[in-house]
């Protein structure tokens, strides 16, 4: 593809090629749009994901010798090769970051865009299966819409590369190097098309269709299924922290989640009534085990209307009283709610007579800006307006269709399956998009609706952008079992490195059982009651209490804390320990929410996010850091039991753990101090998931309570784990409105100057109605010669505001 010239504008680098059309435009000194087209000019489609107004006005320069062209920022520079027109992309100093292959990396081959035609005649025909109702239409006719364009970016990756990315799927793959992946939404598939690098780099593909990510013997390289256009974004870091921070400038930044919904989140398939769940909360005030938000799954609703987003007044006779009831007991209510609506219940009607449903008559058209103000008006009369507090947005892949049958079907027959499933309804180019849509559509009109609840979605589905409309992803139906596990610490990660940062799962599996279905392939028939499944649980329930949003759910058994034996046995004291740890850990971990937002942080990070300087950490996958301070490393493998209560003997009971170079690290459970760059067996009994601690951290944690709003006057401990400087910035605000951005939050500089024993508290920024005035500290410096957690060196003061030190011997 041969340079035939270029020419520079105010504020793109424009290159004709023998073949095609090339702009290079820099977003800012860091991110560069590259798009390529073999129309005559370029397409002027909006994206649905990039904010407006991010293309900053940004020097660059343009450079030539006798085969190459050089575009080059303050940060990036780029090399085309005027023979083939190959980039190979570098930073300022012209070290090669990654390069496209040398007769040239970018492809477009020209395909028809197919559109079904849908009339008055169409035939629906109504299901159901485990994952809700389904509606398929055949259609009249099928017609050519336009022609578009399968586009091939191809890449030559370094063999001491690892790339990170591309969403949450269900392999439990890390690196993605030597892998392929199929992109499109479907029950355990959320799909974000951002890949990054451990060699400093992100791309960003501004596609909606179905993708693919190959590097295998098939190539190295993204494609596109359906797109006017090549078009893409090239950031530079080179850390993953300054890639993510480039990500979301460029796709918008993530609002803070409230500070309940950091607590425990309890949910089942399915609580029925409104005397259930309240009895629920009771019980778990009762036993005075930590609670925030219970969940009520589907059928909220009357009978079979479904998807209809109002409560069956037999089942909920008082939904206001509820909602009063619930909050007086200090929890809040998440409601499951669909885009699929069916058998003519009032919503339905409303969505058709206005034309707003796709061409099975059923899904709601999320792409349709009056369609989502419709959804939003039916969810605010029916259930907002009660009071409910959160959404649960489930089935937001609306057409898979491979959810039957005893055999899995191939990968590639399952994303044929799928992906023309979604055609049928949702223009081709775009059938990765209907989750953004979705929460977009949510979240504004929330936001216009109040200012005083923080939005909440919990939604099956993802998509780049969708973080800026306060979505929760949650990795979909999976069974219990061991592997799956494994596999999904993998697959979180995989999403938090996209610049996602709001990631779960369901503890415990939602299959629990095995059935017929390919996909109910849980190991445990008896459920809570095999001490197989009791043993699963419980590694899973430590895993999720350091997870972003720790949330169970599932079906086939139930979840509650009590179903899992009673006080003084081993399952239900260690569940207890690490729901009462999360909330002891919430000044941490609501401090590392504000970063999200206000800095554009990570929470869950692969290790190679901080120690990409160490290569052993770039294949790790069953471990990570939680915040800058926690190693999390969550045991994955039976020891105690196997299904069917069959005790096991002679398992040790310990993981390897590798503690990564460049640092000291210390056993948060003993205060063992041990030095970085070795792999060591740790302590894993059931009661210990081994847990590690940076040294140089600074972790605030608070006193023992059952719910996150609920005040103490225990001091707050700052604990500090010696042996580097440290620091942290605490963060504090109202917990459930937008006040804070409008300013209205507080943060406290904590600075530890190793080499002085000295902590330094600096003077609090800022301030927020309810603010206190003054907070009793309790300072504990860890130094590894410990006994137990906080019984290194104390002090306690007073902290009020104004800069305190503290100095140890």
């Amino acid at each position: 593809m041969e340079v035939l010239k270029y020419q520079t504008e105010n504020d793109h680098l424009l290159i004709e090629c023998r073949k095609g059309v090339m702009k290079i435009i820099p977003y800012t000194e860091s991110i560069i749009r590259i798009r390529y087209t073999l129309e005559k000019q370029f397409g002027k489609k909006e994206s649905l994901f990039v904010e407006p107004n991010t293309q900053q006005s940004i020097h660059f320069s343009v450079d030539e010798n006798e085969d190459t062209i050089f575009f080059s920022t303050s940060k990036v520079r780029i090399q085309i090769k005027k023979h083939t027109a190959a980039f190979t992309y570098m930073d300022a100093s012209g070290n090669i970051l990654t390069k496209e292959p040398k007769q040239g990396g970018k492809t477009l081959v020209p395909t028809e865009v197919i559109k079904p035609v849908y009339d008055n005649n169409t035939e629906i025909e109504h299901t159901h299966n485990v994952d809700g109702a389904r509606a398929k239409a055949a259609p009249a006719k099928r017609v050519v819409d336009r022609i578009a364009y399968h586009t091939k970016l191809e890449f030559e990756w370094s063999d001491d590369e690892a790339l990170y990315g591309l969403g949450s799927h269900e392999e439990g793959v890390l690196n993605l190097r030597g892998t392929h992946q199929y992109l499109y939404q479907q029950n355990m598939k959320a799909v974000v098309p951002v890949l990054v690098s451990t060699k400093g780099y992100g791309i960003v593909v501004d596609s909606y269709s179905m993708m693919k990510f190959r590097d295998d013997l098939h190539g190295s390289y993204l494609w596109t299924d359906v797109d006017s256009e090549m078009d893409y974004y090239f950031m530079y870091g080179p850390e993953f922290d300054q890639i993510v921070k480039n990500y979301r400038y460029l796709t918008g930044k993530a609002p803070l989640l409230p500070k309940w919904s950091f607590g425990y989140v309890q949910s089942k398939e399915r609580y029925k009534s409104q005397e259930e769940l309240i009895s629920i909360i009771k019980e778990y005030r009762e036993r005075q085990i930590p609670l925030d938000l219970i969940v009520l799954d589907w059928r909220s609703w009357t009978g079979d209307l479904w998807g209809q987003k109002s409560f069956d007044p037999d089942r909920f006779p008082n939904p206001t009283a509820m909602m009063e009831e619930i909050h007086q007991l200090n929890a809040k209510l998440m409601v499951s709610i669909w885009p699929i609506m069916s058998n003519d219940g009032p919503n339905h009607i409303e969505m058709k007579q206005h034309g707003y449903l796709l061409g099975n008559q059923a899904n709601y058209d999320a792409f349709n800006q009056e369609a989502r103000n419709l959804y939003w008006k039916q969810t605010n009369e029916g259930l907002f307006s009660h009071g409910v507090d959160a959404w649960w947005c489930d089935c937001t892949e609306p057409f898979e269709a491979d959810w039957n049958g005893e055999v899995k079907p191939e990968p590639e027959e399952r994303l044929l399956i799928n992906t023309n499933e979604a055609k049928q309804y949702l223009d081709p180019g775009y059938i990765n998009a209907y989750s953004l849509l979705h929460s977009k559509g949510l979240y504004e009109n929330q936001r216009q609706t109040t200012d005083r609840k923080r939005v909440v979605n919990l939604t099956r589905s993802s998509f780049a952008g969708q973080q800026k409309y306060s979505a929760i992803t949650w990795s979909g139906d999976i069974a219990a079992n061991w592997k799956t596990l494994r596999n999904q610490i993998a697959d979180g990660l995989n999403m938090s490195v996209t610049g996602i940062p709001y990631w779960t799962l369901d503890i415990g599996a939602f299959f629990v059982a095995n059935k017929e279905q390919w996909f109910w392939d849980g190991d445990y028939e008896d459920g809570c009651d095999d001490l197989g499944y009791r043993e699963l649980y419980v590694r899973w329930l430590q895993y999720g209490a350091f997870l972003p949003v720790f949330r169970s759910h599932g079906t086939d058994t139930p979840r509650e804390v009590w179903r899992f034996g009673e006080p003084g046995t081993i399952f239900y004291d260690t569940l207890v320990k690490y729901i009462k740890l999360r909330y002891r850990l919430l000044p941490y971990i609501y401090s590392v929410a504000g970063w999200v937002t206000h800095e554009d942080y990570t929470m869950m990070r692969p290790l190679a996010f901080d120690f990409r300087n160490d290569l052993n950490t770039y294949d790790v996958k069953d471990q990570y850091m939680f915040g800058p301070s926690f190693l999390v490393n969550p045991v994955t493998d039976p020891m105690y039991y196997d299904s069917g209560s069959v005790e096991m003997e002679g398992v040790p009971k310990k993981r390897s753990v590798y503690l990564p170079s460049s640092s000291e690290w210390y056993d948060f459970w003993t205060n063992q101090r041990l030095h970085g760059g070795q792999t060591i067996k740790a302590k894993a009994d059931m009661e210990t998931m081994p847990l590690y601690v940076r040294a140089g951290s600074i972790v605030p944690i608070g006193p023992d309570i059952q719910y996150t709003s609920e005040e103490s006057i225990e001091p707050l401990e700052i604990r500090v784990y010696t042996g580097k400087d440290g620091s942290f910035l605490l963060y504090e605000d109202e917990g459930d409105n937008y006040n804070y951005e409008k300013g209205e939050f507080a943060t406290i500089p904590i600075h530890w100057d190793d080499q002085n024993n000295r902590l330094t508290i600096e003077e609090r920024q800022g301030s927020f109605s309810g603010m206190k005035t003054s907070i009793d500290v309790l300072v504990t410096v860890i130094n590894g010669m410990e006994e137990e957690p906080g019984k290194g060196d104390q002090k306690k003061i007073k902290y009020t505001g104004e800069q305190k030190m503290v100095t140890f011997k």
